[in-house]
């Protein structure tokens, strides 16, 4: 069981629980910080001090003073006024996710909310009770407003969850179902649950921890390539890289050195080709993929340091008994390192096109058959494959498009500066979906190149990975529809 107590998730950590269902609880110091916070706040509503977010209007509606008697109704209207996502609902996983983190926000204790608003979100997750939460309308700041409101709703007993197959149901059915109590939201809770960025953080990290996979698969569909146009190995010598410095270059010249180890078509090329040296798309792998890494991993450092962030407004500090308004919830840090990911992310696309059409081009294919087709002429074999990545780069050419630097002031100019983070993450999660699809085609290009080098065998490290392609794409004997082939690997891969 995961024990959560406003400490830092690692991106595997929120994938197992988001993906696997593992088990989440709340550790005990966490209840007694909880408790602690929640007695300022009620404090405050005791003494009658005006604070924001516990007995006032929101956004622009700050200035005015909400009594006691409609504290309870400001929480509740609040929850329904702010869901106003449209589109399509996100994943079970992604909602998941979010749950878990809103729940570990909880937990540190600055919220200022009973500990039953985060046991119940716990006990939601271990029910798989997940709210119906549409993707699209959240600017990023005051966080996440929108989906975190549609979560909420569930946890209030309205709305709807999702059911065993796809279906819909009411969410106080599914409460009911499992025991659980709807939450009766009082002073300051409402907010506490909407304020932050939950949603950017759960679908822009389930999107990371999938780029980093599909980055190391990057690195065998690069090796087959190399070894399919009989390149040489000579430029991921491990002097070259160390003389440059960057750790992550270093570690994918050592990959791929280990990938090439014991090649039997390099060693038929070893003499008397008059080649000095490869073209940059297979030259340059380390330097690339590489980088593509470090903006990865400076990416996933950012959203595991936000996963214990607290982020939500105002903020109980109970050292000093003070509630303190600040804006946390703002996107930017997230926004910012999403956006480079995914540029990085379609330049690692780029590279692995370019590769695609050395495979297929008889131009640039060191004599392996037009466009891999044993039947030039009357079969096209991968011409229209690498088309496909093409258009596929295309897309994400458009999607990299920082979304961190758009801005539009809302909530009648108090909210006058936004982050647009959601929207930086949903445009990360496509291109994560578009890189899959695209390094599918290298993949099977290369394994279908490597078809044409036998009886000479590769690196053992390309050998299995050939293997496993195999295991999912047939030798292109004949033409024939390549879209099953292309998903079906696509999916398979991480």
């Amino acid at each position: 069981m995961l024990l959560l107590n406003g400490q830092r998730l690692t991106l595997d950590e929120i994938e197992r629980v988001a993906q696997a269902g593992d088990e989440v609880g709340i550790a005990p110091e966490a209840l007694v910080r909880m408790a602690e916070s929640r007695a300022v706040v009620v404090k405050i509503v005791e003494d009658g001090r005006v604070v924001y977010g516990v007995n006032t209007g929101f956004g622009k509606l700050s200035d005015i003073h909400i009594p006691p008697k409609d504290l309870e109704k400001l929480q509740l209207n609040l929850v329904r006024s702010h869901c106003c996502g449209v589109g399509n609902s996100l994943s079970e996983a992604e909602t998941r996710a979010m749950l878990l983190l809103r729940a570990n926000v909880l937990a540190k204790g600055l919220s200022g909310a009973r500990a039953v608003v985060a046991e119940t979100l716990v006990a939601m997750l271990n029910n798989r009770i997940h709210p119906i939460i549409p993707e699209k309308g959240s600017v990023g700041a005051s966080g996440d407003l929108a989906p975190l409101a549609h979560l909420t709703l569930s946890a209030i007993g309205e709305g709807e969850c999702w059911h065993t197959k796809g279906t819909r149901r009411p969410s106080i059915e599914a409460l009911g179902g499992a025991n659980i109590q709807p939450l009766a939201l009082q002073a300051k809770e409402g907010l506490a649950l909407l304020n932050g960025t939950q949603a950017m953080c759960s679908v822009g990290g389930l999107a990371l921890w999938r780029a980093q996979r599909l980055a190391e698969t990057a690195d065998k569909a690069g090796a087959m390539t190399l070894e399919a146009l009989l390149g040489t190995p000579v430029a991921f010598d491990a002097r070259i890289h160390e003389a440059r410095g960057h750790q992550a270059q270093v570690d994918v010249a050592a990959n791929l050195r280990h990938l090439l180890r014991e090649s039997e078509i390099r060693n038929s090329h070893l003499e008397g080709d008059a080649r000095v040296q490869d073209a940059y798309s297979l030259r340059c792998i380390p330097q690339v993929h590489g980088a593509v890494r470090m903006a990865l991993s400076h990416a996933r450092e950012v959203i595991e340091i936000e996963t214990a962030a607290a982020t939500d407004n105002p903020l109980v500090f109970t050292d000093t008994d003070e509630v303190l308004s600040g804006g946390n919830f703002h996107g930017a840090p997230i926004a910012y390192v999403l956006d480079y990911a995914a540029m990085a992310l379609t330049d690692l696309m780029s590279i692995s096109e370019r590769r695609i059409d050395r495979l297929v081009n008889p131009d640039l294919n060191e004599g392996l058959p037009p466009f891999l087709s044993r039947h030039p002429g009357t079969g096209s074999g991968y011409m229209i494959a690498h088309v496909t990545a093409v258009a596929l780069l295309n897309e994400a050419k458009i999607l990299a498009h920082p979304a961190c630097i758009d801005n539009l002031p809302t909530s009648g100019g108090k909210e006058d500066h936004v982050s647009m983070g959601m929207t930086s993450a949903l445009k990360l999660r496509a291109i994560v979906e578009l890189a899959g699809k695209v390094l599918a085609i290298e993949l099977m290009a290369a394994a279908e190149g490597l078809e044409h080098r036998k009886p000479l065998r590769p690196g053992l490290g390309v050998l299995a990975a050939y293997e496993e392609v195999r295991g999912f794409v047939s030798p292109l004997i004949e033409d024939r529809v390549l879209s099953d082939d292309i998903e079906r690997l696509a999916t398979h891969l991480p």
